[in-house]
């Protein structure tokens, strides 16, 4: 009787075997294991972390945006350019842009620069703080979208009388912390400053102004009060106008000749919303040199694993050995070792990736923002370092898988 000689094939396995021989390297030598992996987790976390605060910062800046408005356009002074000197404003200009169809609201304030600000007679003169005084129309708070956190802005009648409203770092620096304590119904009662050499009584304190923040550091007197009592000239030094959205471009183009008919080159017209937008910019410059530098954090991890990965197949000779005499094939070892180094790099990368959005958590907590981190960041930070885990272990499982079953046994 003939029999036929049966031919022997490999056995298959299965993703969850694979899953199983490969984190058994990592399972035996857990420390090592870790600390690789911790190579890999700093790279991505930094990575997470400077995607996470750029995205929070951005998602601020728009919601900001969304509440102060871009339609704010702001005149003041231009330079002549003959002389380079500072040229005024026309007394006429607040009455002139309100003539423009598309403007909503308009507001002046006009600088008092011999008018120094102090709490109280006994204050030094050199010792003013640095504050600035400015006149200041009706509808100011309205047209900066600023509310005040205590007391109110004076009406049409107190504008004439010798009240002031404080910047928010002005209060701050006179050292007036019972105005924080008054309710913004009652006022600061009966509190007063000295103001031009004369006492002004406090009726309010603005929050801070983030498209107008010289007036942070200011006091702010009505229009009638600076002429009568300060002898101010009544030149405003900037018209905030508020205009519908959909004609900012346009009031844009019109504001310097409707200001200055005479001089329209004499006028400069700016959107103080740009330079939230500008300063938005120079963070994400700024976010892609910290991208860099996770990107090198993350070659650095990477590198580690590799050098793990050599390092477990030299010390597992014997068990290369073992498994290729009892019928592993090469594919079958190379798919082991390749295993262990994704699995090791997906430790890192989701241990990476839990730590910057720790990180970023607690930054925009402090902050004051919503905590942002995209998808995209996470799942490609995850990608990233399997990507690297692969590369550095593919040398190390070839290695392993050209190890004959007696030159693996012989090593030990």
């Amino acid at each position: 009787m003939q029999t036929t000689p049966c031919s022997l094939r490999p056995f298959r396995l299965r993703p969850r075997d694979v899953l199983r021989v490969g984190g058994s390297g990592l399972r035996y030598r857990p420390l090592r294991a870790v600390l690789s992996a911790l190579g890999l987790a700093i790279g991505i976390a930094a990575m997470t972390a400077v995607v996470g605060i750029s995205s929070s910062s951005r998602t601020a800046l728009d919601r900001e945006l969304a509440a102060l408005g871009t339609n704010l356009l702001t005149v003041g002074p231009g330079t002549d350019h003959g002389t380079g000197q500072k040229q005024e404003l026309p007394e006429t200009a607040p009455a002139m842009i309100r003539r423009v169809g598309p403007v909503q609201s308009v507001a002046a304030v006009g600088r008092l620069p011999r008018a120094a600000v102090y709490r109280n007679e006994y204050i030094p003169t050199a010792l003013s703080g640095s504050i600035a005084v400015y006149a200041a129309t009706q509808g100011l708070p309205e047209a900066l979208r600023v509310p005040l956190v205590v007391g109110h802005w004076p009406n049409a009648t107190q504008a004439r009388l010798p009240v002031v409203v404080l910047g928010a770092d002005t209060a701050n620096t006179l050292g007036i912390h019972e105005l924080r304590a008054a309710s913004a119904a009652e006022g600061p009662n009966g509190v007063q400053v000295v103001l031009g050499g004369k006492r002004f009584t406090v009726v309010g304190v603005l929050a801070p102004s983030p498209l107008a923040p010289q007036l942070d550091r200011a006091a702010l007197v009505g229009w009638g009060a600076a002429r009568a009592e300060l002898g101010f000239d009544g030149h405003p030094t900037t018209v905030y106008t508020r205009v519908r959205d959909d004609a900012v471009l346009d009031v844009h183009g019109v504001l310097a000749p409707t200001a200055n008919p005479e001089h329209p080159e004499q006028v400069a017209v700016s959107r103080p919303s740009d330079a939230l937008v500008a300063r938005n910019a120079s963070e994400r410059a700024f976010t892609g040199l910290l991208l860099g530098l996770g990107s090198v954090a993350l070659l650095v991890g990477g590198i580690g694993v590799a050098n793990t990965m050599v390092i477990s197949v030299l010390e597992r000779r014997s068990e290369i050995g073992l498994r290729r005499a009892l019928g592993a094939t090469q594919g079958q070892i190379r798919l082991q070792f390749l295993a262990e180094s994704l699995l090791l790099a997906a430790l890192g990368g989701v241990a990476g990736v839990l730590l910057g959005t720790a990180v970023t958590g607690v930054f925009a907590t402090t902050r004051g923002w919503p905590t942002t981190v995209p998808v995209w960041a996470s799942a490609g930070g995850v990608a990233a370092t399997l990507a690297i885990g692969g590369l550095a272990g593919l040398y190390p499982s070839v290695r392993a898988a050209r190890m004959s079953p007696t030159e693996a046994l012989a090593g030990t």
